[in-house]
């Protein structure tokens, strides 16, 4: 017989697919009556959770015999885990799997940025190589100084790439970390030393606007802000302004607050690279985290560990 689980989104497909043949699976986004379906699953122990759709204590009040939530993705700020602790529920998500692929992205926001190679292709397929010359002189990236907020195992990645394209790496954690790089106290200090400000830091209410106007103050004028962490950890309205005032010198973003919804304003920067949160985005990647929730979910079932635990 079948676990039964409620599925919150329609997420990954090849993971969907999985969830839907090996659990007895409550798709929760098709309900016509939400409140009529959570009623009825009312006895169910496990959530499967894709994308930004909120997990909340309202949620999981609905669903009492809730004991695990098993996230598709490394970053759970969708997902309320203090109402999570005081449930003694689990929450899993997917880390490991996808910091290879996250800093490849990262290398490209940083090379695309300073670069400009977005706008040189555009400026060749826009037919002005014959017209107007040679496409302008960029910036380049070997000797300059990578600043990382947030030297996790995505930031660690992250920096043995940059090493090999000449870069110098200082980074910022709430604790000093036994690394070969440089630290700095605080996001204000690591952007006055830094030639690039790469945000790989986790979201949530912790480091909201984390990145704000000291701290694009500090980067300055001749500074570039990478951004593959969550929208939410930069102060967006402030960084569009910024740019627009050519406050810094340009900037590379995966991520945005409200995805996604982009701010229009950014649409028309030229000192701006912008994708639509691709990081992990290949399907090796996404495979491998599927896998990585479906396994927890299997695991708690079988009354053992789960793989990797948030709470």
């Amino acid at each position: 017989m079948k676990h039964e689980i409620v599925v919150t989104a329609p997420g990954h497909k090849g993971t969907l697919e999985r969830l839907l043949q090996e659990f007895s699976a409550i798709k929760l986004w098709e309900a016509t009556d939400r409140a009529a379906a959570l009623k009825a699953a009312a006895h169910v122990r496990a959530l499967a959770h894709f994308g930004h759709t909120k997990v909340d204590g309202k949620l999981m009040d609905a669903l009492p015999k809730l004991e695990i939530v098993s996230n598709f993705g490394v970053g759970v700020d969708q997902i309320d885990l203090d109402a999570a602790r005081k449930r003694n529920l689990i929450v899993t998500n997917t880390p490991g799997v996808l910091n290879e692929c996250v800093a490849d992205c990262a290398l490209s926001l940083i090379l695309n940025a300073l670069r400009k190679f977005p706008q040189a292709e555009a400026y060749l397929r826009s037919g002005y190589w014959p017209t107007r010359g040679p496409y302008p002189l960029t910036t380049s990236v070997g000797g300059k100084t990578l600043g990382i907020l947030g030297l996790g195992r995505i930031g660690e990645a992250i920096a043995k790439r940059a090493l090999a394209f000449g870069m110098k790496i200082r980074y910022h954690n709430r604790n000093q970390k036994n690394v070969p790089y440089a630290y700095d106290a605080n996001p204000v200090a690591l952007a006055k030393n830094s030639d690039v400000l790469l945000v790989v830091t986790p979201g949530g209410a912790g480091t909201a606007k984390l990145v704000n106007a000291k701290v694009l103050d500090a980067l300055g004028p001749q500074g570039y802000l990478v951004n593959v962490a969550r929208g939410s950890v930069v102060d967006e309205l402030v960084l569009l302004r910024y740019l627009q005032e050519k406050k810094i010198a340009g900037a590379g973003l995966d991520v945005f607050e409200h995805e996604p919804t982009v701010p229009a304003g950014f649409y028309a920067l030229d000192n701006a690279v912008l994708y639509p949160h691709v990081a992990s985005a290949t399907a090796e990647t996404r495979k491998a985290m599927g896998d990585l929730q479906v396994e927890n979910l299997h695991l708690h079932f079988a009354g053992k560990p789960v793989k990797t635990p948030v709470t």
